[in-house]
């Protein structure tokens, strides 16, 4: 397994695999590395003849007061479990290689504006550079993202839809931990009461879901989800939304596939997750 720093090295490393045939599949990461992304990058050592992963807290995705720096890094582990999953190349550079003058920007319209969108208004705009930039560097035949992160996932499609890019994108269902918790680097922020607490999102999806097989509106999910979530008094409700799958825009009635999610806090963290429904 190769530990690559610079663009340059990357791409001189991709051009001799592209010679000699070889599929490339692509993970991005911000590193942290947990169960889930290595559910990405075992899904992407099926598929193709090479494994880029990379690792980078990406600056322009966070806002102000948002955890940029704070945000947990471990990169001796991460190299672990890349190279315990057969990981041929991480690509770790720094904001400086990545950003040498930022004036270019990649920004998806209508489907960035919902959700997570409207307490995060640069986030969206943020990730769709910096992967825009990484299928550059990277050239992957496939990238592989976590369904845990759905607005983001339909947001990256529809860029690579519009933006032609010859990139087959991927989403991996959502690992969860054994009381149902969704795996997330963000969890290691928990105390212990916390994160006995956070279960409450779980229980608040499954609950969601039996609602939902009934044909209610979807006030009525809100609602059953919102009154699940308040038993917890760590827990605060930034949102709960059903959203159609495509478009991301709220929706009334459940007769479309949709997507169900939230965010919420807990404590300081906050935490989302979701599920999706197709009602035919």
């Amino acid at each position: 397994m190769e530990f690559i720093t610079t663009i340059e090295n990357v791409r001189n490393i991709v051009n001799s695999w592209r010679k000699e045939g070889y599929t490339i599949g692509f993970v991005p990461t911000m590193g942290f590395l947990h169960e889930g992304h290595a559910a990405l990058i075992d899904q992407a050592r099926k598929n193709n003849d090479k494994v880029i992963v990379s690792i980078f807290v990406n600056p322009i995705q966070f806002g102000e007061n948002e955890d940029l720096s704070t945000y947990p890094r471990d990169i001796n582990s991460d190299k672990k479990l890349c190279e315990s999953h057969g990981v041929d190349l991480i690509f770790a550079p720094n904001p400086e290689e990545m950003y040498q003058d930022k004036k270019a920007f990649v920004n998806i319209a209508d489907l960035s504006d919902t959700l997570c969108g409207i307490r995060r208004p640069i986030h969206f705009k943020g990730v769709c550079t910096v992967v825009a930039k990484f299928f550059n560097i990277t050239q992957p035949i496939n990238a592989y993202f976590g369904e845990k992160d759905a607005q983001q996932l339909a947001i990256i499609r529809k860029m690579v839809f519009d933006l032609n890019f010859p990139v087959n994108i991927i989403g991996v269902p959502i690992v969860r931990e054994k009381d149902g918790l969704a795996k997330s680097s963000r969890n290691t922020y928990l105390s212990s009461e916390e994160r006995k607490a956070a279960t409450i999102l779980y229980k608040a999806i499954q609950l969601g879901k039996q609602t939902i097989q009934y044909g209610c509106s979807a006030k009525c999910i809100i609602d059953t989800m919102t009154d699940t979530i308040q038993t917890e008094p760590l827990a605060k409700i930034d949102y709960i939304s059903v959203v159609d799958a495509k478009t991301m825009q709220p929706v009334q009635e459940v007769t479309a596939p949709v997507l169900v999610a939230m965010a919420i806090y807990i404590g300081p963290t906050r935490l989302i997750d979701n599920f999706s429904y197709d009602p035919k």
